[in-house]
């Protein structure tokens, strides 16, 4: 589906974190719907490397980039070498999706300077080429506040949601001091869809128990998991906002969700119902302290600036997905 009536063919592209989720789902969006745009994608791709939490540091992937026809460049949002690769390119259209974005990364310095530092050097690559800038922001933001999550309220509490925090207020600042660029950040809630499975242990709940139904398992959820809601958000509400932000009507932050908070519990009965299964719930202890309990986007800002308008339900979402999520386990999980 084209979201608006921007003309992205022979418009130069550039999708930082390409080779990820959400950046390889905008590369084939741009490639199917627009074939002359010039796609250019930089990502630092998977290596085997893992932090203290054993979780890895990278999830590009290049089998997410399979049947991809635009240029790749493999580079470190760290390293001045590597984005001055940039350079030779002027964009029209910036999308930055690359980050450090593990919430139980509590490595301070190695976050800040991925996510923040690099931010400055995106900003004055958009300015430079008078590129439309929309980058990614979190939900992770909002820390523990009460729902409905709401844009200027916010209250991180781990090292990622505070390093999209201060992402915000750079944004803001200039935003504010370069009034004729468009610069929108997207408070991702919690995203699903095709092209996840390579986030690994951090995929959405709802990949992660569609595999553990397909291996012949109930699925494993936390107790008291029916009381346990988050904004799920599918992947092709997502890539509709960041079109849609592309014509924002006024620079700024902007949350991408729902607005109908869904329970955990609901996901695990949604797909047994569309696998055919009746295995039944497995419950366990929670094991997180200071979990958070209810997300719930506030949208009427993001309708009203951007046009946004999420257009599936959960239940419609994982019916979209369910193929995909045979696919990956036939794929990728059976035999492992």
């Amino acid at each position: 589906m084209i979201y608006n009536d921007i003309d992205f063919n022979h418009k130069t592209i550039l999708i930082t974190g390409g080779a990820g989720f959400i950046g390889s789902n905008l590369a084939f969006y741009f490639q199917e719907h627009f074939p002359d745009s010039k796609v250019v994608i930089f990502d630092i791709f998977r290596s085997e490397a893992t932090f203290s939490n054993g979780n890895l540091q990278s999830f590009g992937h290049y089998k997410n980039l399979i049947g991809f026809h635009g240029d790749i460049l493999c580079g470190n949002l760290n390293s001045e070498k590597d984005l001055a690769l940039l350079d030779a390119y002027t964009f029209d259209y910036i999308f930055h999706e690359a980050a450090i974005s593990d919430t139980r990364v509590y490595d301070q310095e190695i976050i800040m300077q991925t996510n923040v530092n690099s931010f400055y050097t995106i900003l004055d690559k958009a300015k430079k080429d008078n590129a439309a800038l929309i980058y990614a922001s979190s939900a992770a933001t909002y820390g523990s506040l009460p729902s409905p999550q709401t844009v200027g309220k916010e209250s991180p509490e781990n090292p990622y949601g505070f390093s999209k925090y201060a992402m915000d207020q750079i944004a803001y600042r200039y935003m504010d001091e370069n009034q004729n660029m468009t610069i929108v950040g997207l408070k991702y809630f919690n995203v699903y869809g095709a092209r996840e499975f390579f986030k690994d242990k951090t995929a959405s709940t709802v990949i992660q128990f569609g595999h553990q139904i397909l291996s012949g398992q109930a699925p494993r959820l936390f107790e008291g998991s029916d009381q346990i809601v988050r904004d799920f958000v599918y992947i092709k509400d997502v890539i509709q906002a960041n079109i849609k932000a592309c014509a924002a009507k006024k620079s700024g932050v902007y949350n991408v969700g729902t607005g109908k908070p869904r329970s955990f519990q609901d996901i695990a009965d949604i797909l047994q119902k569309e696998l055919g299964t009746d295995y039944g719930t497995e419950y366990f202890p929670n094991p997180f302290t200071g979990y958070q309990m209810h997300t719930q986007a506030e949208v009427a800002k993001s309708k009203e600036y951007l046009d946004y308008a999420p257009e599936w339900e959960l239940e419609e979402g994982i019916k979209d997905y369910i193929s995909e999520i045979k696919r990956m386990y036939d794929e990728e999980v059976k035999g492992c």
